[in-house]
């Protein structure tokens, strides 16, 4: 059996792994929060405060709580063009933590009358896991919804931290296509097309 031990640098090791994944999971910082919708919390507003920067993802002060049963679900905007990687969910090692996720990409202001659709994605969540979900990839991201539909038998689910890992992009813009209207309608030239389409049917 082998055992691993800590000598000299371990904890630089750690540090710097941890700094690196700090990196990876910066997706919050191009979340539009002002849009960012939790329905089914407990505490108005209280689901936006799950998103947090990696340093502050051990943070207890702050966490949103189901409602009226255990489910809640989140309307995600992003500030332009998402490659999602890979998503950590924390919560407490009780009857409280999500069972479940389901993601599904670009289909904003769903609720839970939209979520009988068939997800994009399905994880199955463990109390005693990291949390830490190595997701297929999801390119050219604008929303995100995520559906957490049950938990591990208490009446309500709460979670802690939702970090989002991956690359971000600014929107695409294909160029403003500008339309120029007629400032007071010909009338002539009206009449003639609907003459026009009066003869056509005519003949």
């Amino acid at each position: 059996m082998s055992h691993n031990h800590c000598h000299n640098g371990c904890h630089d090791h750690d540090h710097s792994s941890s700094e690196e994944l700090g990196i990876q999971y910066n997706l919050y910082e191009k979340i539009d929060k002002d849009n960012l919708q939790c329905l089914n919390e407990t505490v108005e507003g209280s689901g936006r405060t799950v998103f947090k920067p990696w340093d502050k993802r051990l943070d207890r002060v702050h966490f949103v709580e189901s409602d009226a049963d255990e489910e809640l679900l989140f309307n995600i905007p992003f500030t332009g063009n998402i490659k999602l990687k890979g998503i950590k969910v924390s919560s407490e090692d009780s009857a409280a933590h999500p069972a479940k996720l389901r993601l599904f990409k670009n289909k904003p202001n769903m609720t839970f009358d939209d979520v009988a659709m068939e997800p994009d994605q399905v994880f199955e969540l463990h109390t005693d896991s990291q949390g830490v979900l190595e997701i297929v990839t999801f390119s050219s991201v604008t929303h995100l919804t995520m559906h957490f539909p049950s938990n591990f038998g208490a009446d309500n689910t709460k979670i802690y931290y939702i970090g989002l890992k991956g690359e971000w992009t600014p929107a695409h813009n294909h160029g403003v296509t500008i339309c120029s209207y007629e400032a007071r309608p010909n009338l002539d030239d009206h009449k003639l097309k609907h003459l026009d389409s009066v003869s056509k049917q005519i003949e």
